[in-house]
């Protein structure tokens, strides 16, 4: 669909009614984002997604040739049970949609941590798909030290624990363990392990995943956030994290935004761009013509190697809602964006 002369993409993120009746395209997070559409001669159009005015949200899409989405797998008690399949619906009459759902379930849910552990990126990362499942492996990996579990589909901390054995308890039958939750103002509490795996349980509802991983002894050193528009890396973010760390650590620190030739990162620019991408979109059966305009990969630093050069560790691919992002980024996703309408 078109306006004039230029195609029309819609931005869709989630709000409420209100929201709705008050979108405005030249203002709010997603505004460089608006403006570098235009220099590409591409019409954008504010979309606010709620549940209530699906109908409503599902004929805007529908009048444009292309749709970008930014909504959280979990916000506000709500997930993207109505939204998925409505995005597919409208994907099935030829409306392109970055991400498409389909593309998120491969490389935007922890599992994708399990399945590509062995690209180059990964650790030593278990796979939980049941209740007793759980029970009966999970207990033997906290005897090499702290695991992180994260369940399958999350974000901002929900279902991330850093689970480990308790160093002071007294002697007892049962093991006891020291586990703290990742969202902020968590603290560490002390309980058995029964009694934190039955808290679990509810990870698992409908065909629910829980994932672990070793815990980076460098954590302290920060998080550094890959940005890519498809195949392409465009800038990066670090950020000193306090997620998982000691209550009384601090606050996190500013996520410091960097260009893609950033030269801290010209390493792992090269593993993500020549080698990890590329063996990922393999391993999950990934087009590439349906790589998300905009995404990134979550990194910790590992062990050095013998050398003193930092290796990376793969913690997290977020697809669904990617914000903030560097300066260079909107400029490419405009471009991609134009690319891909022109080929519709």
């Amino acid at each position: 669909m078109t306006t004039g002369s230029n195609p029309r993409v819609a931005l869709l993120w989630r709000g409420d009614l209100a929201a709705r009746a008050q979108a405005n395209a030249p203002t709010g997070r997603l505004t460089p984002i608006f403006e570098a559409l235009a220099r590409e001669g591409v019409d954008a159009a504010p979309v606010v997604y709620c549940e209530e005015a699906a109908g409503e949200v599902r004929e805007q899409l529908l009048g444009a040739a292309g749709v970008l989405v930014w909504v959280d797998p979990l916000s506000g008690g709500r997930d993207r049970g109505q939204l998925d399949p409505l995005l597919r619906d409208v994907a099935a009459q030829g409306v392109w949609v970055s991400a498409h759902p389909d593309v998120i379930l491969k490389m935007g849910v922890k599992e994708v941590l399990y399945r590509t552990r062995d690209l180059g990126w990964g650790t030593d990362t278990q796979l939980y798909t049941s209740p007793p499942d759980f029970r009966a492996r999970f207990p033997a990996q906290l005897a090499s030290g702290p695991r992180v579990l994260k369940q399958n589909r999350g974000n901002g901390g929900q279902g991330v624990w850093k689970v480990e054995r308790a160093r002071s308890a007294a002697p007892s039958a049962e093991p006891l363990v020291e586990v703290l939750h990742a969202q902020r103002g968590s603290q560490i509490e002390q309980m058995r392990l029964s009694a934190f795996m039955d808290r679990c349980d509810g990870y698992f509802a409908g065909a629910g995943r829980l994932l672990d991983q070793p815990f980076q002894a460098r954590l302290p050193d920060g998080m550094i956030r890959c940005y890519a528009v498809e195949g392409r890396v465009v800038g990066f973010g670090r950020q000193l994290i306090k997620a998982l760390l000691p209550p009384d650590s601090g606050e996190p620190g500013p996520r410091i935004m960097s260009a893609a030739d950033d030269p801290a990162f010209r390493t792992l620019r090269a593993k993500m761009e020549d080698d990890w991408i590329p063996a990922m979109i393999r391993r999950l059966q990934i087009d590439p013509a349906d790589l998300p305009a905009i995404w990134d990969a979550d990194f910790l630093f590992g062990p050095r190697t013998p050398d003193g050069e930092d290796t990376y560790v793969l913690c997290e691919i977020n697809v669904s809602a990617v914000l903030p992002i560097p300066d260079q980024a909107p400029a490419e996703i405009a471009r991609c964006v134009a690319r891909r309408l022109a080929a519709q």
